[in-house]
């Protein structure tokens, strides 16, 4: 059998072709095996998405963790990753699995670990579940039944337990009331069902159950939402809210249909939560974000810290300091007051509870950032290439091939995850191997998108010439 790693984010694998039952069985005894050494009555909760075989997967390996005399709680229908997060720090259960591919494409699925606190699982943990994966699956048959009568398999509302949280933590009724026009595309993922109960409203796009996607990875970026971005410039919606597959990372629209990407979004939250809430606490953010998010913590008086790519990182410090925003460039931000995990669909609620608020329009809440730390604009493209040529291009880098990309001179470069080249005090470009899929990254900022667009081409000229 093949060695099954976890990668940035959990083990990912195409279903049928590596994620089968058989590798479920064995990622799950080895989850099993981590548990039972580590918690003397040991307790799983299990959640799955929308995506193929997901009930299935997720009664499998219930069915496996019971065989081990494991306690376990899953859902009566598909959740969020945040809903299993919180749900498990809420009922106070050792750990989580929750069995989705996040936002990779509709072939694949997967398995991340979350902690008894809410969160990813640590690097360490992760490091001695996968010490513990078998070479070769064990033979289980299905005694759910028998576990049920017994006890030892419960289903669990996760679902419920989140939206009471959320309503508890927001004020819904500020937020319908105002006349904001809100639209939301699930992308056919997870959080489809929980916002439709918060905001029944809201005009909605993909959302409903469909395990193909219809074809397209439940990623939101711009790229991915055109649809969307059609549907909110023809309906004059004031914000258009998208999360992925297992709903962790949002994607947002302004009233003109333009992007807001993730950069600009932890901008707006530093803003709103220090500046006009006044609450006090550490920002956190990785390699590949902004620098100006460093600038505004700066400007504010608070403290920052950049991490490795991967929210677990974040997580990791969030669990030891008061962290008043945590993000990634890729659409994963946390918050101060909810569980130490991304939420799209909590940090779109945060957002629109700034809109209603000010009684401002989200691209004048833009305008006040830029005011700040000057406009710019974040652009990223992804190059699906062979694994030769991905290793000959980062080969590359580690040597210093590259001093210049077609004209752009590198003044500094960074590797603390990838590789970032300083191309002045405004412009940077960075290149890193995704950790979850087959590609290569390729990240610009500049003062306008046309600027950041020119980067990215003299850059990926430059690597593959």
């Amino acid at each position: 059998m093949s060695k099954i790693k976890f990668g940035t984010d959990g083990w990912r694998a195409i279903i049928d072709q590596e994620f089968t039952f058989e590798n479920l069985t064995r990622v799950t005894e080895g989850m099993a095996a981590w548990m039972k050494a580590n918690f003397s009555e040991p307790s799983v909760m299990i959640g799955y998405d929308c995506r193929k075989n997901g009930p299935e997967y997720c009664l499998h390996a219930a069915n496996v963790m019971a065989h081990h005399g494991i306690k376990v709680f899953i859902p009566p229908h598909f959740v969020s990753t945040p809903m299993v997060s919180l749900a498990v720090h809420k009922r106070q259960i050792d750990a989580a699995i929750v069995l989705t591919a996040s936002h990779n494409p509709p072939e694949y699925n997967g398995f991340k670990i979350k902690g008894s606190f809410g969160g990813p699982a640590f690097p360490a943990t992760i490091e001695e579940v996968e010490s513990r994966i078998p070479d070769v699956a064990g033979v289980y048959h299905d005694q759910l039944e028998e576990f049920r009568k017994q006890g030892l398999v419960q289903y669990f509302d996760m679902e419920s337990v989140y939206l009471n949280h959320v309503r508890d933590t927001f004020d819904i009724d500020l937020i319908q009331n105002s006349g904001m026009k809100i639209g939301y595309d699930a992308m056919f993922g997870a959080g489809q069902r929980a916002f439709r109960k918060l905001m029944p409203a809201a005009t909605f796009l993909h959302a409903d159950y469909d395990t193909s996607f219809q074809g397209t990875a439940p990623e939101p970026i711009e790229r991915n939402l055109g649809e969307f971005q059609a549907l909110i410039r023809s309906k004059g919606l004031d914000i258009g809210l998208a999360t992925d597959g297992d709903a962790d990372r949002i994607g947002l629209f302004d009233e003109d249909g333009n992007f807001v990407d993730s950069h600009h979004i932890l901008l707006l939250l530093i803003h709103y939560l220090h500046k006009v809430k006044g609450l006090q606490g550490k920002v956190v953010y990785t390699f590949s974000v902004t620098p100006k998010v460093g600038k505004l913590c700066r400007l504010y008086g608070l403290d920052s810290e950049v991490t490795k790519v991967g929210f677990k990182y974040i997580c990791e410090i969030m669990m030891n300091t008061n962290v008043l925003v945590g993000g990634e460039e890729s659409g994963g931000i946390a918050v101060t007051g909810h569980v130490p995990e991304r939420d799209g669909i909590y940090i779109g609620l945060t957002i629109m509870e700034m809109m209603a608020r000010s009684g401002k329009k989200l691209t004048e809440l833009v305008q006040e950032i830029y005011s700040i730390v000057g406009a710019f604009s974040f652009q990223r493209r992804d190059l699906h290439l062979e694994n030769s040529q991905k290793d000959r291009i980062v080969e590359g880098m580690k040597t210093g091939k590259w001093k210049q990309f077609e004209g752009y001179q590198v003044q500094r470069m960074e590797d603390l995850d990838g590789f970032k080249f300083f191309l002045d005090s405004e412009q940077w470009v960075m290149i890193r191997p995704s950790g979850t899929e087959p590609v290569l990254r390729i990240y610009a900022e500049s003062a306008t998108r046309e600027g950041a667009e020119a980067i990215l081409d003299a850059t990926i000229a430059t690597i593959l010439s």
